[in-house]
């Protein structure tokens, strides 16, 4: 194929997309190429529109449209007002369990563990996290990180954090293998997974 560098910053940008190598980019870069109109067009203005208006919340880490700004005591992106709260790693994970429909209540995206490379527990919304359990009188945080060594480390650290705060906390159990992420599971998995949620406070010293 012709070197043209505008067509090789595209399919390296395009290969950095999760499940994307060099070979499926180039397929994906031609099929633009010959849909301009039909795609490559709309989908320059979504991404405009996406870059513009959407950003994520400071406080509970989920998406939000720019113009809305939260508050501990006033979140604007959950109307209903709920007792707990799922902390999860990523927003794929959350956009897993809502899909599921198993799970109502708030949501709290880390965005990352502790061992990711280059993330700091700084980083991480684990501070905000304690406000918003302190401020919206939450009864119970449920932990749905990972099962990899990664989301476990950050499981306990997060267990920690909220020790001097009176909740319940739970992490999910039966039905979530070893090493397994949270985005991965199928509905009947996570299903068993929250029912079976156990109790770590009774481990606390």
């Amino acid at each position: 194929m012709q070197n043209i560098n505008e067509i090789e910053d595209l399919i390296k940008l395009i290969s950095k997309l999760p499940g994307l190598g060099p070979k499926s980019a180039k397929r994906i870069v031609l099929k633009l190429i010959n849909n301009r109109e039909e795609i490559v067009k709309p989908l320059t203005k979504a991404l405009a529109e996406v870059y513009k208006n959407i950003s994520r919340c400071k406080i509970c880490g989920t998406l939000k449209p720019t113009s809305i700004e939260c508050s501990y005591n006033n979140c604007k992106i959950v109307e209903k007002k709920y007792d707990k709260i799922c902390v999860v790693e990523n927003l794929s994970d959350q956009w897993s369990i809502e899909s599921s429909s198993i799970y109502k209540g708030y949501f709290h995206i880390l965005g990352g563990t502790i061992s990711t490379i280059g993330q700091k527990k700084e980083d991480l919304l684990i501070n905000s996290l304690v406000e918003r359990v302190k401020k919206d009188k939450i009864e119970e945080v449920i932990l749905a990180t990972s099962a990899t060594v990664e989301g476990q480390t950050t499981a306990y650290y997060i267990q920690d954090s909220l020790k001097n705060c009176e909740v319940k906390i739970t992490k999910l159990a039966q039905g979530l293998p070893v090493g397994g992420e949270i985005e991965s599971l199928d509905d009947g998995t996570l299903f068993s997974a929250f029912k079976n949620r156990s109790n770590l406070n009774s481990n606390s010293e």
